[in-house]
């Protein structure tokens, strides 16, 4: 059986005092039956490693380069990442693709990285809105999941994240049946390339506005393993309604 996960991308934002919400988290899901990740910024990352030790609560990071080390001014090596506690990281976010116009080759080496550091790598896929209604979410979810996943992956060190664009942060949700056919697309694609066991292993989540109240249909979908959630994570008691819906699937 796969563990569910409940992973809290807090992306560009809190300071130290943002840390009493893991605090506040960790006191409301003291022996959780669901892994609970959360990714903050790297200026917390040292710190909130600290605070939730102990803890049902584990931290990553929201990015890392593919070299080891080197004249990279502003960047954080998988290393630097597992030094400062981390256990995952989040790559090819559909904002570092964006902003950073980060490639799926880039993310396939960046991934690279982060498992032969022991990181978990969670892999983020999607299609904008445009691609949605030119019927080519398939697509180019196979594309992405090709040219990003590296040839080492298996259910220990990958987790696959489907976050349509047009979704996050929007309040749009696709249709549960849309996030069916993406996930269970999903697990064919991986079972084909790495065979049954690893295929089936590796765990798959949606992200794009998650919210406690529509949280349980969306775990209640095939293949569907948990989520990665935005905003809603930042304060422990809209992220412990996700945690709670996600226990109860």
């Amino acid at each position: 059986m796969r563990q569910k996960l409940a992973a809290g991308n807090w992306k560009m934002n809190g300071t130290g005092a943002e840390l009493t919400e893991l605090k506040a988290l960790s006191q409301i899901h003291p022996a959780a039956s669901v892994d609970i990740l959360i990714f903050p910024p790297a200026t917390l990352l040292s710190r909130a490693s600290i605070a939730v030790q102990g803890t049902a609560i584990s931290v990553g990071g929201q990015n890392c380069h593919a070299a080891k080390s080197g004249a990279h001014t502003g960047d954080i090596s998988a290393d630097m990442l597992v030094d400062a506690g981390a256990t995952s990281v989040i790559l090819g976010h559909s904002e570092r693709r964006v902003d950073h116009g980060e490639h799926d080759e880039d993310v396939r080496a960046k991934a690279r990285a982060a498992m032969d550091a022991g990181l978990k790598a969670i892999i983020c896929v999607g299609e904008s809105l445009e691609q949605r209604e030119a019927a080519n979410t398939l697509d180019i979810i196979g594309g992405q999941m090709s040219g990003s996943i590296p040839d080492q992956s298996t259910g220990e060190n990958l987790i696959v994240a489907y976050e349509p664009i047009w979704a996050i942060g929007t309040g749009k949700v696709p249709t549960l049946e849309e996030i069916g056919e993406v996930h269970d697309f999903m697990r064919a694609r991986l079972e084909r390339r790495f065979g049954e066991g690893v295929g089936r292993s590796v765990r798959l989540l949606y992200g794009g506005s998650v919210k406690p109240d529509n949280a349980a249909d969306i775990f209640s979908v095939s293949n569907v393993d948990g989520a990665l959630v935005g905003g809603a994570s930042l304060k422990a008691s809209d992220f412990s309604g996700i945690i709670q819906a996600l226990e109860g699937a």
